[in-house]
């Protein structure tokens, strides 16, 4: 979500489709109800109607920013990060928003997602958990925005310190790249106070370290 969001296989239910070519040649039916699944920019910046919202999480996935973006939080020429799903283990958990789409509204949401979420990516749909008061746990069906493993802007693995020199510095139509991680870092702990999220917050701490050490060398510069 950059809005860009991953790389997953083999979890689709028969309506997926490249995003930006769902609708190529065939009708597609929606899941009544529909709901989308956001762990990126989708988790604090929903631009179009929906009917309700719950956190929830994804298991055997993980969120990593393995994603460039030349369209929303860089350019072609210095490409930003955002994040992207990854497959994992057992014990991995991606938290994020699920969000009811009015039935009268699906396919203008959808085009609309389509254009936000475009850049490499598909759209699957994957069981996400929600959590309820009563201690239970209910599953959701959502379609979810990931990317293919061909995906041309599919970084692989980078080390955090890497990632962070290009948070810290891109900037892309959408705004600043540090804005993008801190929203969604700040959102992360309202949705899900007790699930860390590991790899975001570690890059929070180096971006947010390398930002305060580039004032600090811009304040000890004598001006000329």
């Amino acid at each position: 979500e950059g809005y860009s969001d991953g790389v997953v296989e083999g979890h689709s239910d028969g309506v997926d489709a490249p995003v930006g070519h769902r609708r190529s040649g065939r009708e597609v039916q929606w899941p009544d109800p529909l709901w989308v699944f956001g762990y990126g920019s989708l988790v604090w910046k929903v631009d179009f109607d929906i009917e309700d919202k719950v956190a929830c999480c994804i298991r055997g996935f993980k969120r990593r920013f393995y994603q460039y973006s030349m369209d929303h939080r860089g350019t072609a020429e210095s490409p930003g990060r955002v994040v992207t799903l990854m497959e994992g283990n057992a014990d991995d958990v991606v938290w994020g928003m699920a969000y009811k789409i009015p039935q009268k509204k699906v396919n203008e949401v959808m085009d609309h997602l389509d254009y936000r979420e475009k850049g490499g990516y598909s759209s699957h749909m994957i069981d996400a958990i929600v959590e309820n008061e009563n201690g239970s746990e209910s599953t959701l069906p959502c379609l979810a925005y990931v990317g293919t493993a061909d995906n041309p802007q599919f970084t692989g693995e980078r080390s955090l310190e890497e990632i962070a020199q290009v948070i810290a510095t891109s900037v892309g139509p959408s705004g600043p790249n540090i804005d993008y991680l801190l929203h969604l870092a700040e959102a992360l702990r309202v949705i899900a106070p007790t699930h860390e999220d590991p790899h975001i917050t570690q890059l929070e701490k180096l971006v947010l370290t390398l930002v305060e050490k580039k004032e600090d060398d811009t304040t000890a510069t004598p001006s000329s």
